[in-house]
């Protein structure tokens, strides 16, 4: 078991991980995070550094997304780790790492990682979610190809997600029109 620094033992209660690239948030991800808070008393979203996906969005820019749209809810927390998984959920109070799954061929993957890290800490557990039947189709890679090729994302990710994407696209930015019966 890890042993714990001085003032690392107040109880944050019932923890989870929920790492990813993130890159960008979905509303698929979104999904099962507003689920497991049902779980646990805090999530925290953690966003790896992982250079070899070659990111659309830097870390930093990330980070300011998932803070901005889940400003209104201190129970989850952003934030950013490099290297092995296992040695960031070391540093934190959980015991729980949460992943997402949209399909069957999702799993095969997250089986074989969740595998490795429960061999690296015997005392770490991972919680498998299915996403909403609304977004089990929607990927972050998808999302951004979509963008990319000036398909339109709304209701997929947040407003925010969507502005970014268009932005980083050089696509016009268009502003929301209220339909009216006058229209």
């Amino acid at each position: 078991m890890v042993k714990k620094k001085k003032g690392e033992d107040q109880d944050m209660g019932k923890v989870a991980i929920y790492p990813g690239s993130f890159d960008p948030i979905t509303y698929g991800h979104i999904d099962v995070v507003e689920r497991a808070l049902e779980i646990f008393d805090k999530v925290i979203i953690a966003i790896a550094e992982d250079v070899e996906k070659r990111p659309l969005f830097s870390v930093e820019e990330r980070l300011q997304m998932v803070k901005t749209i889940f400003k209104e809810t201190p129970n989850i927390i952003a934030d950013s780790f490099k290297g092995l998984l296992v040695d960031y959920v070391a540093k934190t109070n959980a015991k729980v790492i949460l992943r997402g799954l949209r399909a069957t061929s999702d799993f095969e993957y997250e089986f074989h990682m969740a595998s490795m890290n429960r061999s690296l800490n015997t005392y770490l557990d991972t919680l498998f979610m299915m996403t909403s039947k609304d977004y089990f189709f929607v990927s972050s890679r998808t999302i951004k190809e979509v963008a990319r090729l000036g398909g339109g994302v709304e209701g997929l990710v947040p407003d925010l997600v969507a502005r970014r994407l268009k932005e980083k696209f050089k696509l016009p930015v268009t502003k929301k029109k209220q339909m009216g019966w006058d229209d």
